[in-house]
């Protein structure tokens, strides 16, 4: 077998990332080896993989769901926006330059699609199957001609297409229909059929729309999977804590100690790996919620400020909003505030940017004993370490290099007090060190909390992705779905005018 197929969505958030990790969870199950792809992603929502290249968190987390280790063949282009108008363009894992979108859709994103195609080509050639994710929707006519992530990579693969609808948000048979028939005769030949994503009570009184739109556009419906709380993996973008409601919800779980311990996360502009606290979420007894008022940091017991694509531009974003000054407040009271990379830097001295904002010398906030300068490199790592008697693991994407000139080391960087600041993402998932840091901030906020003994983030993470691949197995044809892995889109699909304009 060397299969494929391209999961698209009728819209951004229909469920793609969700439904092609649960597509590679239960082919792996099946003794499948299956490994995920997306030929472009856009998102401040990055990982580094073990040869330290950058791909989105989605397809990181998506290896995890074929238990193989992510490489950068996985997602060979990743934008990183910098602003409305311009991204850095991150090809093969490493950082190539600053691109306007017009100058992207203007002709680079065309001339990436060799490349993007030979990267799963190689995937091919080395697994059974390959689950290809797209972006938002194939239907975008205006940008069709450079498409390189949808049916162009479809097309150019001869991958069938599987569309995914959101019917929480109404409007699924539309979605469904219109997407097909603003689609070319020649992608239309790739789209197989349709899959229905968060229904909400009984299948069988949407059976009869299932079967009208099979009689409309002559493609099937493969599965309807039903709305389950607490469910994803890491997102590209946006402010939810992923696993917070899984663990919520999963069991009725308070807090070990007698108090809880409330986590406010400074909702900066431009903000990277806002799932850095997922780990903090996932413990019983803590309270995660993101903020952007200097008054809803009183209660908290921690303040974290997270990483950020925009250090300048986050640091005059928290003096604009009077946070800079609360956050000062925290730190002479000797209450607990932790910066992870981009919140670490701004918490320093100062910062000289001459690469990312091109600001020059910029005042931090001057919590921290540490200077920043700006390298044209990226620094791409994956450290492993020790932190508060515990073995800590994590990665590093940042251009800031920081130069600490006193305070007490933690991991990479250091601290002053009940400040804490480090470039390194993802440390906060290593149990033993995240019970021994919450214990200090306890500690420091006066709380009587304890961490729970017994909390594994590893083992969340894939009782997730087992609960994804449940879905498919459970409320898929799955046979069908075999089928067109292994076979591609059924011959003789008819087409649905009128087409994409010519």
């Amino acid at each position: 077998m060397s299969g494929g197929l391209l999961v698209a969505g009728t819209t951004s958030d229909a469920g793609k990332s969700v439904v092609t990790a649960g597509i590679c969870r239960w082919l792996v199950r099946q003794g499948v080896k299956v490994a995920p792809f997306k030929a472009q992603n856009m998102s401040l929502n990055s990982f580094v993989t073990r040869e330290g290249a950058e791909i989105g968190r989605a397809q990181a987390m998506q290896a995890q769901a074929c238990r193989v280790e992510p490489t950068a063949l996985m997602n060979p282009v990743l934008l990183k926006p910098g602003g409305e108008q311009s991204s850095q363009v991150v090809l093969l894992g490493k950082p190539v330059g600053e691109m306007s979108a017009r100058g992207y859709h203007g002709g680079r994103q065309q001339k990436l699609l060799g490349t993007v195609l030979d990267c799963l080509a190689e995937l091919r050639s080395t697994y059974d199957a390959v689950i290809c994710e797209g972006a938002g929707s194939p239907a975008e006519i205006n940008l069709r001609r450079t498409d390189i992530v949808n049916m162009g990579i479809a097309r150019g693969a001869r991958l069938p297409v599987l569309v995914v609808g959101d019917i929480d948000r109404g409007g699924v048979f539309a979605s469904f229909f219109g997407t097909l028939a603003l689609l070319s005769p020649e992608d239309q030949e790739f789209v197989a059929g349709f899959l229905v994503n968060k229904f909400r009570g009984d299948v069988s009184l949407l059976e009869p729309g299932l079967d009208m739109l099979h009689g409309l556009t002559g493609r099937r419906t493969y599965g309807v999977l039903p709305f389950r709380h607490g469910l994803g993996i890491d997102e590209e973008d946006g402010l939810r804590v992923s696993l917070r409601g899984a663990v919520r919800e999963s069991t009725v779980a308070p807090p070990v100690g007698e108090d809880v311990l409330r986590v406010a996360v400074c909702a900066v502009p431009l903000m990277s790996n806002f799932t850095d606290v997922d780990a903090l979420a996932a413990e019983p007894g803590v309270v995660v919620r993101f903020v952007d008022r200097p008054e809803e940091l009183t209660d908290a017991d921690l303040v974290v400020v997270p990483g950020t694509r925009g250090t300048v531009r986050a640091l005059e974003w928290l003096r604009e909003r009077g946070l800079a000054r609360a956050l000062a407040r925290r730190a002479a009271d000797g209450r607990p505030v932790l910066g992870i990379c981009g919140g670490f830097q701004l918490l320093g001295e100062h910062v000289e940017d001459d690469v990312e904002s091109r600001a020059g010398h910029v005042d931090g906030l001057g919590l921290l004993p540490v200077r920043v300068r700006f390298a044209r490199e990226k620094t791409l790592t994956r450290p492993q370490g020790e932190a508060l008697g515990e073995r800590v693991e994590g990665y590093e994407i940042h251009h800031g290099v920081a130069e600490v000139t006193g305070g007490s080391p933690f991991l990479d960087g250091c601290r002053v007090g009940a400040v804490w600041g480090t470039h390194w993402h993802g440390s906060l998932e290593s149990d033993g060190f995240r019970r021994a840091f919450l214990r200090e901030v306890a500690a420091a906020a006066g709380r009587r909390f304890v961490p729970a003994p017994d909390t594994s983030f590893a083992a969340l993470r894939e009782e997730q992705l087992d609960r994804l691949g449940d879905l498919i197995e459970q409320h898929a044809d799955t046979d069908a779905l075999w089928r067109l892995i292994e076979s591609g889109a059924p011959q003789g699909l008819p087409f649905i005018p009128p087409g994409a304009p010519a």
